[in-house]
């Protein structure tokens, strides 16, 4: 399997997209394509002993760089060499078999919909991410794919993607299925949330009605479906509720020494928590809807993060995702035509 792994993108590239990418090779039985601009790449590979991996890793060159604010529209028109360009054309040519980027997010979307393309019979791609809950993990999706403009039926494609993904690499049979909203009654919500009830009700998927934002941490929910826009805004909150929960931790364990060895007591659990709730073990979130297995990283993704992005890629090309979100439509419009 070849990974096409955009050297340039996020914050932290390439240093710790290169450090990634080779614990990625160590562990993982996947052949990598670091694309990008050669010679800065080449530096930092010059750092590691790549002995036992050298021929797991290929550098592919790109001459341009899309940066982290950068307007995808004048990224797809003015950097057509780009790392993240040449990595979407290596899986549309079959030269790689999934890509990994944590770059521009937009510009990731923009150019996989104009080099790939989407899956026949899609409206429109969603960003699904997995996100911890008491129980194991929830998918929530769209977390920023669909910003504004949603309408009542594509929450029925975002909620087949998900279940599609929940069952294929979660593991979850029979996936259950929440629409969210501000309210359990099936007459709460907006006025896309309100037209999508119904139809998520016909449709052949475990449907449980409207969930409430508590749901999404409670495994109530193993999908939770809503708009690019309040999905985004979830995830940023998870991530600094994360943030501030370490920080006050910190801040009382500096004030009070009897705290600090009650804290010793119970850093076992401590650590567990901590992976629990860091991004970085969840690797990327996949670009669902998209004709080919495109996985963006976190735009701060460390070493750590990027390598388990190349492996979320692996499982998604390896469960042959895409082809069951495809049949998994073709089924729900055959069943809607039927009513």
């Amino acid at each position: 399997m070849r990974i096409a792994v955009d050297a340039m993108g996020g914050d932290k590239a390439p240093a710790e997209v290169v450090a990634g990418v080779i614990l990625a090779a160590q562990e993982y039985n996947v052949e990598i394509l670091l694309v990008g601009q050669q010679e800065v790449i080449e530096e930092n590979l010059s750092k590691y002993n790549l002995e036992k991996i050298k021929s797991k890793i290929k550098i592919v060159p790109a001459s341009q760089v899309i940066e982290m604010a950068e307007s995808p529209t004048e990224a797809i028109r003015r950097k057509r060499d780009s790392s993240l360009a040449v990595s979407a054309r290596l899986l549309k040519s079959g030269d790689a078999d999934a890509m990994v980027s944590a770059g521009n997010t937009a510009a990731a979307l923009a150019i996989s919909r104009s080099i790939l393309g989407k899956l026949k019979g899609l409206s429109r791609p969603a960003i699904a991410t997995v996100v911890p809950n008491s129980v194991d993990s929830t998918i929530l999706l769209d977390v920023g794919a669909n910003v504004g403009g949603c309408k009542p039926e594509h929450f029925l494609e975002f909620a087949i993607m998900g279940g599609v993904y929940a069952k294929d690499v979660l593991g979850k049979q029979n996936p259950r299925i929440g629409l969210l909203s501000v309210g359990e009654e099936e007459s709460k919500g907006s006025a896309v949330t309100l037209g999508a009830y119904p139809i998520l009700a016909k449709a052949p998927i475990n449907f449980l009605g409207n969930v409430e934002g508590k749901d999404i941490f409670n495994g109530t929910a193993d999908v939770v479906v809503c708009d690019g826009f309040v999905g985004n805004a979830i995830l940023k909150v998870i991530e600094g509720i994360a943030e501030m929960v370490f920080e006050l931790m910190r801040h009382e364990l500096d004030k009070n020494k009897l705290a600090k060895f009650g804290f010793l007591l119970a850093l076992p659990a401590i650590r567990k928590f901590k992976k629990r709730i860091d991004y970085s073990e969840y690797g990327g979130a996949p670009l669902l809807g998209i004709n080919g297995a495109c996985i963006i990283g976190h735009g701060k993704s460390d070493a750590k993060a990027i390598k388990n992005a190349v492996r979320v890629a692996s499982e998604f090309y390896s469960q042959n995702v895409n082809n069951h979100i495809t049949q998994s439509l073709q089924e729900v419009k055959t069943v809607n035509s039927d009513q």
